[in-house]
């Protein structure tokens, strides 16, 4: 018999802890919402733990690895780039104000992506001890090993996810006003337009999963991007209406092809020095995932 009192109240407590570690460590809303299922059918299985809280931690962590280390597996042949499922505005609405708290920071699909440069464990330690503050001392129980190697796998990770500072800050007003721009030169497909919105050396990477035409490698550069999407302009003329919504706690965009969402945009934006000296708002980075699977809303 269950000894845990008012087990489901106590277990709800830390739901969305559970969950931000979870979609973290695996970039995918689903995997994340079966690893909380899975810890909550073992909570129910258990005694009542000390703390609840650093066993529901533990328990969700291992299940996160055993996970991940599979899904590496199966992304090594995954057709054309692997991008994370995006978490839509409605997505993360559905949570509590606790949940909201959990995405206001280092839940971007550009962060998403540079973990998937650390090993599991490595990714595991830095997320617990970056992200979730928690101490080495519990890191080192939850993953068995010493609190030293804890200390290094997260050094490590550290200063291969570690970036430059911007040299400017970019408003949240500056970027809805990019993603307006964008909007329009991507119905337009105008160069102008599309070299007022993209840096010179901005890159785009898209996700069909093999399911849907994408591009199949990262492409490099303006040029090559203004002719991507001179040809989307061409081929969805008339046919494409556009949304701007928030994906994975920022400003991102929704592609709908004949009323039918086709796409979800995320971008990495930087402040550039302009011809006249001035800061101005250009998209370093873009992340288009087109694979069905991941395009939920809710």
């Amino acid at each position: 018999m269950h000894q845990n009192p008012n087990p489901d109240s106590q277990f709800n407590q830390h739901r969305s802890r559970l969950f931000g570690i979870a979609y973290r460590m695996l970039g995918s809303r689903a995997d994340a919402e079966d690893v909380v299922q899975d810890a909550y059918l073992r909570w129910h299985q258990s005694a009542a733990p000390e703390n609840a809280e650093a066993w529901l931690v533990t328990v969700a962590t291992h299940l996160c690895i055993d996970r991940l280390r599979k899904a590496k597996l199966e992304r090594e042949v995954y057709t054309g780039p692997w991008l994370p499922e995006p978490l839509i505005a409605a997505d993360i609405e559905r949570h509590t104000p606790e949940s909201i708290a959990e995405f206001s920071s280092d839940v971007s699909t550009a962060f998403l992506v540079v973990l998937e440069q650390l090993g599991v464990e490595e990714r595991a330690a830095f997320l617990l001890h970056e992200v979730f503050d928690v101490d080495y001392q519990d890191i080192a129980q939850m993953l068995d090993k010493s609190e030293a190697a804890c200390r290094q796998l997260v050094h490590r990770a550290r200063s291969r996810v570690r970036r430059p500072a911007p040299r400017f800050n970019v408003s949240r007003e500056a970027h809805l006003q990019l993603l307006e721009k964008f909007i329009i030169a991507s119905k337009s497909g105008d160069h102008a337009h599309l070299s007022e919105v993209f840096a010179a050396d901005a890159t785009f990477t898209a996700d069909g999963g093999g399911k849907i035409i994408a591009a199949l490698k990262v492409l490099h550069g303006l040029e090559r991007l203004a002719r991507l999407f001179l040809i989307m302009a061409r081929d969805y003329a008339g046919r494409a209406e556009y949304k701007i919504v928030n994906i994975n706690g920022e400003p991102g965009v929704l592609r709908y092809i004949d009323g039918e969402l086709d796409a979800a945009s995320s971008f990495e934006i930087e402040m550039q020095e302009g011809a006249d000296g001035q800061p101005v708002a250009r998209i370093k980075a873009m992340y288009l995932v087109r694979n069905p699977d991941k395009l939920h809303m809710s």
